[in-house]
């Protein structure tokens, strides 16, 4: 019996179908970029309805994502925060948008404001920091065991965060160069 020669090894490039939103975007140098970014869209969606559904699960119907955001970062280190450092981190060029998030949250009374020296400062109320903490309980409860249960690991985790955060610095400067254009 003649041996069988085996069939030529297949490369992922030669059989994976790219998932995008937007074919003319996925040619180029690049076009595995076309693919996260699309990857990046539905992960986007994804996370601001999971923050508003786990919030309403903790007990505050009706947040915007935004809105979420900025009280988990109030709540950050139990510190009062300045409106310029909340967007520092949060990477939000437009104060309004904060200024407005505040504005609910502080007519919501989760957070409250006071001055140093001339600046507003604001810092999470009692019932905004039990919101929090009831937010981590069904995050712990519905998401973190999902990620253990898809054996997910710390590492794994960790090596994504590390990749998006330089992305979104290459991001960033992407941007700064096209508004040079």
């Amino acid at each position: 019996m003649p041996k069988k020669t085996p069939p030529p090894e297949v490369s992922h490039h030669d059989t994976h179908v790219p998932i995008v939103s937007s074919a003319h975007l996925a040619t180029g140098a690049r076009p595995e970029l076309s693919e996260l970014e699309y990857g990046l869209i539905v992960h986007s969606h994804a996370f601001s309805r999971w923050m508003t559904m786990c919030m309403a699960a903790a007990g505050m119907k009706d947040m915007s994502p935004m809105e979420i955001l900025v009280l988990h970062h109030i709540v950050h280190r139990a510190r009062p925060k300045r409106i310029a450092d909340i967007c520092f981190v949060l990477n939000v060029e437009d104060t309004h948008v904060i200024t407005y998030a505040l504005k609910k949250l502080e007519a919501a009374g989760v957070v409250s404001r006071s001055k140093e020296g001339k600046e507003a400062v604001f810092a999470a109320t009692d019932e905004g920091r039990a919101l929090c903490n009831r937010y981590r309980d069904v995050r712990e409860q519905c998401l973190t065991r999902g990620v253990v249960k898809e054996g997910i690991s710390r590492e794994t985790l960790f090596e994504v965060a590390t990749v998006l955060r330089m992305l979104s610095g290459i991001y960033d400067q992407a941007a700064r160069a096209a508004a040079s254009l």
